[in-house]
């Protein structure tokens, strides 16, 4: 069965919403259109040349990035430089181009959280919260004899889901009253005639995002032409979305060994460490990419140690003047991680869904630089 376009988007977003991104960002659908099916997809910190040879090499037909190929508005699109080479190359290829950046960083199960899994943290918490998902509650009101039909499709669109729990719902049973008019045909009853009907009342939680395509499952089960349901704004706090995560080292250790870990588990060559190497590190707190203005957030959450990329001189500096360690590992290396995080989900997404695209993971290192 062919995937679409829409519904690749659609896991996407289920992971990382654009609604996440922060304003100046510049995320989803960058390159090609809605229309058309997905053949093969490739996963990538960046697209560059090297980056749209391998996918053209694959025939892949699809690239997510998480650094987005276009950021700032563009005045000119001229081929003989390169943004437009590349633009030309992958449109006349057929090559579509989804950004998640910023959005990607913040969400559960994004970049932060692989990095902290990537090095083993336990008990993780977000270090900086920058929103939270808004929660309704859904109430609609079903036949008997549909109860569970209508409750799975709900379930399976993400509805009732509280924590580790799913298909979360309470029903209470009543009696319906309605009356058919001319031009319905009803499930139930006849036109003209008002009729009683034993029916539950199911209501259950609802991320506001998703009310949509809940709405829509439980219209497709329900049995009536016209269903009664309500909805309701609640003031329970949602799951949140933030920067950073922070969580215990489940094997301390000083800091010249968690170097040694990091460069094993990141793949990198080389590492800039601000604190004392026999430091014993209990509490970890890590950013993929740019995690400079996290330092005193880090520090005031407890943590020993920041994991994190692109710390500038001065940020080194209040590091070590609040007592807490730095391990720069690099921005991409520290981001590099949740492409095959990425892959991984998208392959399971996609197979559950019955479809036969595959996702692959990109093998080349975009980073702009070397070590000697």
């Amino acid at each position: 069965m062919p995937l679409s376009v829409q519904t690749l988007i659609n896991y996407m977003e289920e992971l990382a919403p654009r609604r996440l991104a922060y304003d100046w960002d510049n995320v989803g659908l960058q390159l090609g259109g809605m229309q058309g099916t997905v053949e093969k997809v490739l996963v990538s910190l960046d697209v560059d040349q090297r980056i749209l040879d391998e996918a053209i090499s694959h025939k892949a037909d699809f690239i997510i990035t998480h650094h987005p190929l276009i950021f700032r508005p563009l005045s000119a699109l001229r081929t003989d430089l390169p943004l437009g080479t590349l633009i030309a190359t992958a449109l006349a290829a057929g090559i579509r181009i989804y950004a998640s950046h910023t959005n990607l960083d913040v969400a559960s199960g994004g970049v932060n959280d692989a990095l902290a899994k990537a090095i083993g943290l336990e008990d993780t918490e977000i270090i900086r919260v920058t929103g939270q998902e808004e929660l309704e509650k859904i109430a609609v009101f079903i036949p008997a004899d549909h109860v569970e039909n209508v409750r799975n499709a709900m379930a399976s669109a993400g509805a009732g889901w509280i924590g580790g729990y799913s298909h979360c719902t309470f029903q209470t049973e009543g009696t319906g009253t309605f009356m058919p008019l001319e031009g319905t045909s009803p499930y139930i009853g006849e036109q003209g005639k008002l009729e009683r009907v034993s029916e539950v009342r199911l209501e259950t939680i609802i991320p506001a995002s998703y009310r949509r395509r809940v709405i829509q499952a439980m219209l497709k089960a329900h049995p009536y032409e016209e269903a009664a349901y309500d909805i309701y704004p609640l003031r329970n706090e949602g799951v949140s979305h933030g920067l950073g995560r922070v969580g215990m080292n489940p094997s301390p250790c000083t800091l010249d060994e968690l170097c040694g870990l990091v460069k094993e588990k990141l793949n990198v060559q080389q590492l800039r460490v601000v604190g004392q190497g026999g430091r014993l590190i209990k509490k970890i707190a890590v950013c993929g990419g740019g995690g400079g203005n996290l330092i005193h957030a880090a520090s005031f959450d407890g943590a020993d140690v920041l994991l994190t990329g692109d710390i500038k001189y001065h940020e080194a500096r209040d590091a070590a003047d609040a007592g807490l360690a730095v391990i720069d590992a690099g921005h991409d290396a520290t981001e590099q991680v949740i492409v095959p995080v990425l892959r991984d989900y998208l392959q399971r997404k996609i197979s559950e869904g019955g479809y036969g695209t595959e996702v692959l993971a990109s093998k080349i290192d975009t980073a702009p630089w070397h070590y000697f």
